[in-house]
């Protein structure tokens, strides 16, 4: 179902917040996971205080457009989330201890 500009500019604010209080953040790439997995994924990150966000790709490249982050933005390719926390290296743990669990349906882009 298409996007209305007024949802689109409502993503676009969200991940803008997101991107301006995050001190890391990491593109997970998660086709090929389940409902059941998705659940447990978000669960454990919530636990961890890590947040995890789904947009159109072309919304999170805009939402980076002009922003001062260090890092190079990686190929999107499929399914893409963003992992995102306080913490400069949870949201890369979290993601990579489950990426062990769920053989390759889950990743980090």
């Amino acid at each position: 179902m298409a996007r209305t500009k007024v949802q689109k500019k409502e993503i676009l604010e969200k991940l803008e917040n997101i991107m301006k209080d995050a001190q890391s953040m990491v593109f997970v790439n998660f086709h090929g996971l389940g409902v059941g997995d998705t659940t447990q994924v978000r669960r454990k990150l919530r636990d961890e205080k890590v947040g995890f966000f789904v947009s159109k790709k072309s919304l999170t490249k805009k939402a980076l457009e002009g922003k001062k982050i260090t890092g190079t933005l990686p190929e999107l390719v499929g399914e893409v989330g963003l992992a995102y926390g306080v913490d400069l290296i949870a949201p890369a743990r979290e993601v990579y201890e489950f990426q062990k669990s769920t053989k390759g349906a889950i990743a980090i882009v």
